[in-house]
C-alpha cells in the first residue's frame, strides 16, 4: 500500500510540472501527460511493480468519462444522428476492420485473428481526441462534430466487438498442454476465475452473458435508478449525490467485469440510460472532478507502460506496424471525408484527429487475450502499437494546426460554416451583448435554444464559457433551416447589422406567418424598418437603460422612488404609443426631414408627451398631498436601487411590440 501511495505521489508530481509546460508550449495536456509518464517510467525508472496496479485505478478516469458522455446524450439524441453514427461512424468502423483484417492476413496470419486485430485497432482514442477537441476550441466544427459522431459509433461498436471476440477463438486454441503431455487451463485464466461468471461457459454463452449483464444495466437505469435518486433527495445532504453517484458507476463497472466486459462500456451505456433523468446535471457536477483527474492518470500511467525493451529489440517492426495502422486509418478516414464532403482544414482534421488506436483496444486486446483469442507475442505487439499511435496523437493534432494555418486564405475568406444537426423551440441569430443576455436568460429559465452568429472569434468565446453556439450566417435559408425554423415557436433577432436584420425578420415572417418574432433596433428609423418587415416585439437596444437612468435622475432631484418610477411608466407607455403612429406615417426610402405628415405629427405628439408626464405628477401630488422630504440618496442606496429596480412592462397589443 505504502508503495502505491508512494507512485501516486510521484505520477501527481509529473503531472504538475508536464502538463503546464507543455500547454505552454502548445503541445496540449495529452502530450503532457504522456511524456511525464515516459519520463517517470521507462526514462528514469521511477516507478515499479504498483504501476500495473495504479494503471487499474487510473483506468476508472476512462469509465467515468464514457458515463459522463452517455450522460450527455439520450436516445431521441442518438436518434437524431443516427445519419452521422450509422454513415460516418458505421463505415468508419466496417472499412477500417475490413482494411486491417485483409493486412492483417497478407502477412501471413489467420482470418479469425485478422478480424480481431482489425476491430481491435479500427477504434479511435476517445479520451484523447475529445480532450483535445474541447481545449482548442474544435469540437463545433465540421470536423470536431464528424469526429465526435465516429467516436461515439465507436464506443457504442464494444458492445458488439466484445461479444464477438468469444466467438473467434477456435477450440484448439482453448486447450494448453503442460511438458508431461497433460492438458493444463491457461494461467491467465485462473487469475480471472475468482471473479469471472463466463468460466468454463462455450463461446454462445460468454455471448449471451454478455448481452445479458447489457440489458441489466439498462433495465436497473430505466426503472431502479428514479426510486433510489428520489430517496437520496430526501436527505438534504450533497455529499450523498457523490456518493451514490461513485457508488452506481463502481457497481456497474464490477457488473462488467465479472462478466468479462470492459467497465468503461458499462458506464457509457448507464449514463444514456440516465441522461433523462432529472438528476443528471447533478451527476455531472458531482463526477467531473473525479473524470479530470483520473483520466490525467491514466495518459500517465499508458506513457510509463510503454515496453522500450521491446520496441528496442524490434524498432523497425513495432514503429513500421504503427505507422502503418496510422496510414491505412488515415486513408479510410480521408475517403469517407471526400464522401461526406467534409472541406478543407475540417477534412484533414477528421483525418488526423483519428487516426490512432485508442484505450478500448487495451480492453478488447486483455480480454482477447482471456478468451485465448489473442496470442501473447501478438497481444505484446498490439498493445505497443496502440500506446505508440496514442503517443503520436497529439502530433497529429499539431500538424492537422499546421494545415489549417497553411489553408487558411491570406486574402480572408470567411470559413465554412458549422453543421447544425440541433433543433429548438427558441432561435437567437447574434450573440453579442445584447444577444447573449436574451440567450443567458431563456436557458436560465429552463429552455432550449440554438445560437447563430456569424462572427467566428464570439462562438469560440462561448464555447469557452461553456456555451453552445454555432458559427455561420443567421440570414442564410438553409442554416435557419437547419436551427428548426419550420418548427420554432420564437425567432430573436439580435443581429449587429441593420440591414441583415430587417432581411432576416423578412424572410421569417414570409416563411413562418405564425411565428414569433422579436428585434432589436439600433433607433428610432431601424424600428419603424422592422415594423415593416413582420417584427412582433422590437426592442430598442438603449432605450431601457436610458429610462432607468433618467429615473435616477429624477430621484437624485429630489422624486420619490414611487414619484420617479411613474413618470418612467408614463413616459414608456406614451413613448411606445407614439411610435406606433409615426410608423404608420413612416415611408420606406423616403428622408424623415421631408415627410411633412411625419414631423408635423411628430411635434404634436413630443407637446403632449412633456403635458402627460406633468399631468401624471399633478395626478400623483393630489392623491398624496403631505410634503414629502426633498433628499438625495447615498451611492449605495442608488447602487442598490440600480441593482433591485424593476422595469413595469406595458401590456401586449395584438400585433406588436415596440420599446
Amino acid at each position: 500500500m505504502e508503495g502505491m501511495l508512494l507512485q501516486a505521489t510521484i505520477y501527481l508530481s509529473a503531472m504538475v510540472i508536464a502538463v503546464p509546460l507543455a500547454v505552454r508550449f502548445g503541445l496540449g495536456s495529452v502530450l503532457g501527460y504522456l511524456i511525464a509518464g515516459i519520463a517517470i517510467g521507462p526514462v528514469l525508472g521511477l516507478v515499479g511493480s504498483e504501476t500495473a496496479d495504479l494503471q487499474h485505478y487510473a483506468e476508472f478516469g476512462v469509465v467515468l468519462m464514457l458515463f459522463l458522455i452517455g450522460l450527455e446524450l439520450d436516445p431521441r439524441g442518438l436518434w437524431e444522428m443516427r445519419r452521422k453514427l450509422i454513415g460516418l461512424g458505421g463505415a468508419q468502423i466496417v472499412i477500417t476492420t475490413a482494411v486491417l483484417a485483409a493486412g492483417s492476413v497478407a502477412i501471413g496470419l489467420s482470418l479469425p485473428l485478422s478480424i480481431a486485430i482489425g476491430m481491435t485497432l479500427a477504434l479511435s482514442s476517445t479520451a484523447i481526441v475529445l480532450k483535445t477537441l474541447n481545449e482548442k476550441d474544435l469540437m463545433q466544427t465540421n470536423g470536431g462534430r464528424s469526429a465526435f459522431s465516429v467516436l461515439l459509433t465507436q464506443d457504442i461498436a464494444v458492445i458488439p466487438f466484445l461479444a464477438i471476440l468469444p466467438l473467434l477463438a477456435s477450440e484448439t486454441s482453448r486447450i494448453r498442454f503442460a511438458p508431461d503431455g497433460s492438458i493444463q487451463r491457461h494461467a491467465e485464466e485462473d487469475a480471472h476465475h475468482a471473479m469471472s461468471l463466463v468460466e468454463g461457459l462455450p463461446a454462445w454463452g460468454v455471448t449471451l452473458v454478455t448481452l445479458g449483464a447489457v440489458a441489466a444495466v439498462i433495465l436497473a437505469g430505466r426503472y431502479l435508478s428514479p426510486h433510489l435518486f428520489r430517496f437520496i433527495h430526501m436527505t438534504r445532504l450533497r455529499e450523498m449525490y457523490t456518493a451514490v453517484a461513485l457508488v452506481i458507476v463502481v457497481a456497474i463497472a464490477v457488473l462488467m467485469l465479472v462478466v468479462g466486459l470492459s467497465p468503461a462500456l458499462g458506464a457509457f451505456v448507464a449514463g444514456v440510460v440516465l441522461a433523462n433523468s432529472e438528476f443528471r446535471h447533478e451527476l455531472e457536477a458531482n463526477i467531473e472532478p473525479f473524470k479530470g483527474l483520473l483520466l490525467g492518470l491514466f495518459f500517465i500511467t499508458v506513457g510509463a507502460g510503454v515496453d522500450f525493451g521491446t520496441l528496442f529489440a524490434n524498432p523497425f517492426l513495432i514503429v513500421g506496424l504503427t505507422l502503418a495502422v496510422m496510414v491505412l486509418k488515415g486513408v479510410v478516414l480521408f475517403g469517407i471525408a471526400l464522401v461526406f464532403r467534409l472541406k478543407g482544414a475540417d477534412r484533414w482534421l477528421f483525418t488526423l484527429g483519428l487516426a490512432q488506436a485508442g484505450e478500448f483496444g487495451f480492453v478488447l486486446v486483455a480480454f482477447g487475450a482471456q478468451q485465448l483469442v489473442f496470442p501473447d507475442r501478438v497481444g505484446e505487439i498490439l498493445l505497443l502499437v496502440i500506446a505508440l499511435s496514442m503517443l503520436l496523437t497529439p502530433l497529429s493534432f499539431i500538424a492537422s494546426d499546421y494545415l489549417r494555418k497553411r489553408m487558411a486564405d491570406p486574402a480572408g475568406e470567411a470559413p465554412e460554416p458549422d453543421e447544425i444537426d440541433e433543433e429548438a423551440p427558441i432561435i437567437i441569430a447574434g450573440i453579442g451583448r445584447f444577444g447573449q443576455v436574451v440567450m443567458r436568460m431563456v436557458q436560465a429559465s429552463g429552455f432550449k435554444t440554438v445560437v447563430l452568429d456569424s462572427d467566428l472569434s464570439t462562438i469560440q468565446l462561448m464555447r469557452r464559457f461553456g456555451f453552445k453556439g454555432f458559427f455561420g450566417d443567421p440570414t442564410r435559408p438553409e442554416l435557419l433551416a437547419a436551427a428548426g425554423l419550420e418548427t420554432a415557436r420564437v425567432l430573436v433577432v439580435a443581429v449587429d447589422d441593420r440591414k441583415a436584420a430587417v432581411e432576416l425578420v423578412r424572410y421569417a415572417r414570409k416563411t413562418r406567418p405564425e411565428l414569433s418574432i422579436t428585434a432589436r433596433a439600433q433607433d428610432r428609423l431601424h424600428v419603424y424598418e422592422l415594423y415593416e418587415a413582420g417584427a412582433d416585439h422590437i426592442v430598442r437596444e438603449m432605450f431601457d437603460s436610458s429610462l432607468r437612468a433618467a429615473r435616477y435622475v429624477l430621484e437624485d432631484m429630489g422624486l420619490s422612488d414611487y414619484e420617479a418610477h411613474e413618470l418612467e411608466i408614463a413616459f414608456y407607455r406614451h413613448d411606445r404609443q407614439n411610435l406606433r403612429e409615426l410608423a404608420e406615417l413612416w415611408k420606406p426610402g423616403v428622408p424623415i426631414a421631408e415627410n411633412a405628415a411625419y414631423v408635423e405629427r411628430a411635434r404634436e405628439l413630443n407637446n403632449s408627451l412633456e403635458t402627460a408626464l406633468v399631468t401624471q405628477l399633478d395626478e400623483m401630488v393630489e392623491d398624496d398631498p403631505q410634503d414629502r422630504p426633498m433628499r438625495r440618496p447615498s451611492g449605495d442606496a442608488a447602487a442598490l436601487r440600480g441593482t433591485m429596480g424593476r422595469d413595469t412592462p406595458a401590456p401586449r397589443r395584438p400585433g406588436g411590440r415596440e420599446s
